[in-house]
């Protein structure tokens, strides 16, 4: 294998030391495209396989990709359709760039670690540390070493368990789950942290969909959508509010799209107009692609970043005022005395809104607000999604509740066409809290898994992703196990998260390729190399399937077909139970090597403990797998406490004061990125080539600072009486709101306070940033 050099690789490339950054940009400004998808997408779908030496594995693979006796794709969690699939591809373009990825034919290999330092790694970004190539071997960084080194599975699972065991109690350790994880892996992966005594089950939930489950399982029974593909197809209006379809999950434009053909109407809520909403070209359809493609959104809404509780009111109110001067024509009053309760409280606080103060709170005239409301009266099958937008907000919670008020004024909720779509970031992440991956786990759970196992299940509420990193700057977790994931780069306030990592005895990862959580590492550090979704996973012989389950609640089988880049290698749940034999010995009461041989046994022992999964083994199997119970979708049958009617929700405007000098800044996602994984520097739907390091913000803002286009500048934040400060970031002038800004993570998690979150859920609130913005000034960092 040739070496990695270096040497050869520019400044701007190095990733900039908050303190001393070293950034030289490349920065060219593009045309915002108008249409996504379309040829530009296939073709730089085919660029990343050339790109990352995978034209033949890589070609051949995306064929398999989300069909029927394939391999579900790594990517997001948008559900494949359940009959007949595309013959031509049921894939997207982030969905090839992931497979990409995987199929690379690049290794590293131990020479690999002998020969670069984790310093000299460090010092590059996340796009050139994820482009070394797939990881063929355990390798080990003990205390004080420079470089890793190659050990032996035995005497890795040998270190890992004297660490946990050494540890005064078991809530000394935590456990983090990444949402590509099986369903297999997630519920073996519980069981043993549960036996080794602690429910400390951070995951990547915790980071974007909690705020989802927080608000819609008190209120409608289940802390998931309640609507299946189909329903796109019979919707008349399909809400979008705080989501980027285009970058995030591609194939949903693909729903929208035959929803528009078949009558529906689409308003997008966002502060950016980002090009996913407003517009798309069906890569095979030739008709579509030589028209040019299709406007999506019919209103679009740029609303202010916290402004969408306002927005929402504004609309409810006017809404409420047409229900009045015709009673019966816009609300669903049968529904409302049937399946809800509250709804006269809900009411009161309409008699103290004014619509244009609400109007000036969210940014859009009344005009628009009145246009929107009558888009929304007459119709009866009514989608609300949303993203991140929405759940990474303080009144997230909030929020959600607010939108199911308005979906239950009108009825449109548990019917077809109609319902909530929190759209899950990331393929499995919602099977692995149905596999009970959750550091608060139901007594019934706890009850069903004490009775099948027979040892006492721990009863404490364990930590979030959030309460971890805190519990490790107090030294109180002293040992991180990563199932997948890069938790540093997904996490807030890299400094704090950084300088906490810095104190673990041991950090461990299981990944399958190079990322910076092996970089910023505890006194000891494990890498446990393992497959990844697309590749062959062979156990006595037999090829094995596993399962994931999609943001529809559909699960379903998933085979690779790749041969794995090394023999050295393991699955997850062979990892998990190696792990757990060497840590409990012969404390433990389970049979871990029946799980370890056989993806089925487990299946089975999900069967008994998890509702919903009966004849597991046989309809994993069965065409398009099948749909986990949801009452509220098929029965209309929402909270249990309140005898199966959902509650209306009366909920406050947040007061949202800046400073003179102060904006309002929220992180999202290039089009070349899947959550942490950076596929290129550019940022083709919104004009970015070669950069990353960039700020959007409205030209008017830009003026008022005395500042121009292509400025470099320093963002500051002061959350916390302290200074977080990213170095060196170019400004882009954009439509955008004034006051706000937009970055990308996870350049920007520095200004991100761990104390910044979502009220009642817990996770970082990294769309509501306060920062300043400073033409860049040497003098100035060296003395913050």
């Amino acid at each position: 294998m040739k070496n990695f050099d270096l040497n050869k690789v520019n400044d701007s490339q190095k990733f900039p030391d908050s303190q001393n950054p070293v950034h030289l940009s490349h920065l060219k400004l593009t045309k915002v495209e108008k249409i996504a998808a379309g040829v530009p997408a296939v073709l730089a779908a085919f660029s990343d396989v050339i790109v990352d030496h995978a034209i033949i594995r890589g070609t051949r693979a995306l064929f398999k990709m989300n069909q029927h006796n394939g391999f579900d794709c790594p990517s997001c969690a948008w559900p494949d359709p359940d009959d007949e699939r595309s013959a031509l591809g049921e894939y997207c373009e982030n969905g090839a760039k992931a497979l990409a990825e995987e199929a690379t034919s690049k290794k590293i290999t131990p020479d690999f670690f002998r020969d670069n330092s984790v310093y000299d790694l460090s010092l590059l970004d996340d796009y050139h540390i994820g482009k070394m190539g797939r990881i063929t071997d355990p390798m080990y960084l003990p205390e004080g070493a420079t470089h890793y080194q190659s050990i032996s599975w035995d005497n890795a699972f040998k270190k890992i368990g004297e660490h946990l065991n050494a540890l005064e109690m078991p809530d000394a350790a935590a456990f983090y789950t990444s949402g590509r994880t099986s369903n297999e892996a997630s519920f073996v992966y519980q069981l043993f942290a549960k036996e080794f005594g602690t429910n400390n089950m951070p995951d990547c939930s915790n980071m974007c969909h909690e705020t989802s489950g927080t608000a819609l399982t008190p209120a409608i029974g289940i802390g998931k959508g309640t609507v299946k593909l189909e329903d796109f197809y019979e919707a008349e209006l399909i809400i979008i509010i705080g989501q980027n379809p285009g970058t995030n999950s591609p194939r949903m434009m693909s729903a929208l799209s035959c929803g528009k053909d078949n009558g529906a109407k689409i308003i997008a809520v966002n502060p950016l107009p980002e090009t996913g909403l407003m517009g798309f070209t069906d890569p095979q359809n030739i008709k579509e692609i030589l028209r040019g493609g299709k406007s999506l959104a019919d209103l679009y809404l740029p609303v202010r970043i916290n402004g969408d509780m306002a927005l929402l009111k504004a609309l409810e109110l006017i809404l409420i005022k047409m229900e009045k001067e015709i009673p019966g024509s816009v609300f669903d009053q049968n529904f409302i005395a049937e399946k809800t309760v509250g709804f006269e409280d809900y009411l009161k606080q309409f008699d103290h809104y004014d619509l244009s103060q609400l109007s000036e709170l969210c940014g859009i005239s009344v005009e628009k607000l009145e246009e929107t409301a009558e888009m929304i009266a007459p119709c009866k099958k009514i989608i609300f999604s949303w993203g991140m937008g929405l759940t990474q907000q303080p009144n997230g919670v909030d929020m959600i509740h607010e939108i199911l008020n308005i979906l239950l004024l009108k009825g449109s909720i548990g019917k077809p066409g109609a319902g909530v779509c929190p759209v899950r970031g990331h393929s499995n992440v919602q099977g692995n809290r149905t596999m009970m991956i959750n550091h608060k786990p139901t007594e019934e759970q706890l009850d069903t898994l004490e009775q099948h196992f027979n040892f006492k299940m721990p009863r404490n509420h364990g930590l979030d992703v959030v309460n971890t990193i805190k519990g490790i700057h107090d030294e109180k977790v002293k040992v991180l196990f990563c199932l997948g994931g890069n938790f540093i780069s997904a996490t807030p306030d890299t400094d704090y998260t950084s300088e906490a990592l810095r104190k673990l005895n041991l950090i461990v990862s299981v990944s399958t390729k190079l990322n910076r959580g092996h970089l910023v590492h505890g006194k000891e550090s494990i890498i446990l190399p393992t497959y990844a979704r697309s590749d062959k996973d062979i156990v006595n012989g037999e090829l094995q399937i596993v399962t994931t389950e999609n943001s529809m609640g559909v699960v379903q089988d998933s085979r690779g077909m790749l041969d794995a880049v090394s023999d050295n290698l393991l699955n997850e749940t062979q990892i998990l139970c190696r792990l757990a034999m060497a840590t409990l010995g012969d404390r433990t009461v389970v049979d871990w090597m029946r799980y370890h041989d056989s993806y089925d046994v487990v299946r089975d022992d999900i069967e008994k403990c998890i509702p919903g999964f009966e004849n597991y083994n046989v309809r994993a199997r069965q065409k398009g797998g099948f749909y986990l119970p949801n009452k509220a979708r098929d029965e209309q049958k929402f909270s249990p406490q309140l005898h199966d009617k959902a509650p209306f929700t009366v909920t406050e405007i947040p007061e949202n004061k800046l400073a003179e000098d102060e904006f309002l800044m929220a992180t999202t996602r290039s089009h070349d990125q899947f959550n942490t994984t950076i596929y290129g520097m550019d940022d083709r739907y919104r004009g970015i080539k070669n950069e990353r390091r960039v700020v959007f913000m409205n030209k008017k803002d830009i003026e008022k600072l005395g500042l121009k286009g292509g400025d470099t500048v320093d963002l500051f934040n002061f959350d916390d009486d302290k200074t977080r400060i990213a170095p060196l970031f170019i400004i882009v002038p954009y439509r955008i709101p004034e006051k706000n800004a937009v970055t990308y993570f996870p350049e920007a998690n520095v200004l991100v306070s761990v104390n910044n979150v979502v009220r009642e859920s817990n996770m970082p609130a990294s769309k509501f940033v306060k920062i300043k913005i400073v033409k860049h000034n040497p003098a100035l960092l060296k003395k913050n």
